[in-house]
C-alpha cells in the first residue's frame, strides 16, 4: 500500500496514481482520522500499519534524518510544489524498478528518488547506496 503525504495534492498526484496503480492509494490521514499527524510522528503511525511506503516531497525532514525501519519505507521525492504531476510518471517508474518493485524489497529502506538517481539508506543512515535506473 502506497501512503502519501498530506502535502501532497489529490488531483494531481493521487488520481493519477490511482489510474495507473494496482495497489491500495490512501492518505496518512486515512491512518489517524481526524487527528494532525506532525512530521516526526510519521514513523510511529507507519510501524502500527505495517508495510506501507509513504510517499512525501518533504527530503528536508526525512531524508538522513527520518530511521529506517522493517515496517515501512520512506520515499522522499524532493520535487517542488509545481512539479507535483511529475510524481505519478516517477513513482511509477520507480515501482518497475527491479530493485524496488514489491512492499518486500522496499521496506527497511529511506530512500531519495528524482529522476536522475535513486539513493537510499537502510539501519545505517551514514551507508548511502545508489542504484541506476
Amino acid at each position: 500500500m502506497i501512503v502519501l503525504d498530506e502535502n501532497l495534492d489529490e488531483q494531481r498526484v493521487m488520481l493519477p496514481l490511482r489510474r495507473r496503480h494496482r495497489g491500495k492509494i490512501i492518505s496518512i490521514r486515512d491512518l489517524r482520522p481526524g487527528t494532525v499527524i506532525k512530521d516526526d510522528a510519521i514513523p510511529t503511525v507507519l510501524c502500527q500499519h505495517a508495510g506501507k511506503t509513504f510517499v512525501t516531497t518533504n527530503a528536508r525532514d526525512f531524508w538522513r534524518r527520518a530511521a529506517a525501519h522493517s515496517r515501512y519505507c520512506i520515499l522522499c521525492v524532493p520535487l517542488p510544489t509545481e512539479r507535483q504531476d511529475e510524481i505519478p510518471d516517477l513513482l511509477q517508474k520507480f515501482l518497475h524498478h527491479s530493485a524496488f518493485r514489491t512492499a518486500r524489497l522496499r521496506l527497511g529502506k529511506v530512500i531519495r528518488l528524482s529522476w536522475s538517481q535513486i539513493s537510499y539508506y537502510g539501519a545505517h543512515k551514514d551507508r548511502i547506496f545508489n542504484a541506476e535506473w
